[in-house]
């Protein structure tokens, strides 16, 4: 039997039922990835009551290790249109599946000490690019004893695509909120030595992210094998048998997800070096702002992540029509919720700054006056930003993944970034141009992610006949 064979249309799921299925994964795997900002968010709140010193340190090892992380995350997330196309092919492919996580545990394991080498060189590369000494000396030791949840925190990565992807992501929900009570837990006794602990400051915080990414890796190795849908796949039987051909898949597939990852990281971290160069206060209402646009955009994201599962699953399948009905449900479900926030932003900015700082006091009169502006720009990209997300995701439903790469490095650093250096620094608009570019570079990747997902058919992408 081909591939083509395998279904007919009275498979094909109607849109009621492909909406239900869509948000079924979507809800918990965007309230994953709430708690796992929250998490991140624990770190800094009890770093910050250290010092400034300290504080700037964290911020700087985090953005090298954080960075290191999402791009290996991005690498692994090749298995979740693996392992959907294999349910879609059939739906039992215990050993087919059981190789695509085998393998995404060696590249987790493999680029994982890729990545721990990299932390290790954290005070190096601090150094390299100009930061204070005694800083980037302080940096350089938090991130020694952080770079060992590198390794679990990617691992991690690889099992929460294989619940997801086997239609149980609420074991990741759980298993997140269950690492960010470990993690308040494990900041409050070690960074100021509580229940007799000793007082570790901030290597206790990364040695509290380490024990939380230890916790993690293991409750999902629990339910992994205490389940009885998820232990019939014995994913870590033989786990050192080579496979050498789904290795490939896996980077074939991965590393443009890791670069298009690359991509927009640099593009927000380069817009924040670039609102340096105009103030503190500049920068402090860019965060804000930007912190605000992150949170929402972690619903599109956890939509995205569920578009990729449902895609793969009908592409696996052979069936154009559902695989096409999943990623228009997916779009339609990113672009409403990213139309309410951006409802939010326009309408009650001040109230959402209320969550970081006063906006009435008056020593933050010209923090609130900056982030108000940035927050117009932040509501009127919140659309693009939803759709070139999910976007993404259903074209790796689709195992489509270097074309979108270069359209989304294309579009944050020519038209993106290009623009907020013009803007920014050639025109009286300064940091409000810095978000005119970037609302530019997520409107182009939009606009081309969409195309090409629009034109999957004529493109090829979805030719089960010639692929049969």
């Amino acid at each position: 039997m081909t591939m083509h064979d395998t279904t007919t249309t009275l498979d094909t799921p109607g849109w009621g039922q492909e909406i239900r299925a869509t948000l079924a994964l979507a809800v918990p795997l965007a309230a994953t990835n709430l708690l796992q900002m929250l998490i991140h968010a624990v770190d800094v709140i009890f770093i910050a009551r250290l010092g400034d010193t300290p504080l700037a340190a964290s911020s700087l090892a985090i953005a090298i290790f954080g960075l290191t992380v999402w791009a290996m995350t991005g690498l692994v997330g090749a298995c979740a249109p693996l392992i959907s196309a294999e349910r879609g092919r059939r739906l039992h492919a215990v050993r087919e599946i059981r190789r695509t996580v085998r393998m995404g545990m060696w590249v987790a394991a493999g680029f994982g000490c890729v990545g721990m080498g990299i932390a290790f060189a954290g005070e190096r590369l601090l150094l390299a690019s100009g930061q204070d000494p005694a800083i980037a000396a302080m940096a350089g030791d938090f991130l020694f004893v952080l770079a060992f949840a590198m390794i679990p925190m990617i691992l991690a990565g690889v099992f929460r695509i294989f619940v997801a992807a086997l239609g149980k992501p609420g074991y990741a929900t759980a298993i997140t909120l269950l690492a960010l009570g470990t993690n308040i837990l494990g900041n409050w006794t070690l960074v100021f030595g509580n229940l007799g602990l000793p007082a570790l400051g901030l290597m206790g915080s990364a040695l509290s992210s380490v024990i939380t990414a230890l916790a993690m890796l293991a409750a999902y190795v629990v339910v992994i094998t205490r389940d009885r849908t998820l232990r019939r796949y014995r994913i870590f039987g033989r786990w050192w048998r080579p496979e050498w051909r789904r290795l490939r898949d896996i980077m074939v597939i991965g590393t443009p997800i890791a670069l298009t990852v690359l991509a927009e990281a640099g593009l927000f971290s380069g817009a924040a070096l670039l609102m340096g160069r105009f103030g503190e206060t500049e920068l402090a209402a860019h965060t804000l702002a930007l912190n605000l646009a992150a949170l929402a955009f972690q619903i599109p994201f956890g939509t995205a992540q569920a578009a990729t599962i449902r895609v793969g699953f009908h592409h696996g399948a052979g069936d154009a029509q559902a695989a096409g009905r999943a990623g228009w449900v997916a779009l339609a479900i990113g672009t409403g919720f990213m139309s309410t926030t951006a409802l939010a932003m326009l309408l009650m900015p001040t109230l959402l700054l209320k969550v970081y700082i006063d906006p009435a006091a008056p020593a933050n009169a010209a923090l609130v006056g900056f982030a108000l502006q940035y927050l117009l720009w932040a509501a009127i990209f919140q659309l693009a930003d939803g759709v070139q997300a999910v976007g993404a995701g259903a074209l790796r439903g689709l195992q489509d993944t270097q074309v979108p790469m270069w359209i989304a490095i294309f579009s944050y650093w020519v038209p993106g970034f290009g623009l907020a250096i013009g803007l920014g620094f050639y025109t009286p608009l300064e940091g409000t141009g810095v978000w005119i570019g970037l609302a530019t570079g997520l409107f182009f990747a939009a606009a081309g992610l969409l195309w090409r997902w629009a034109r999957r058919d004529r493109l090829g992408l979805t030719d089960y006949a010639a692929a049969a």
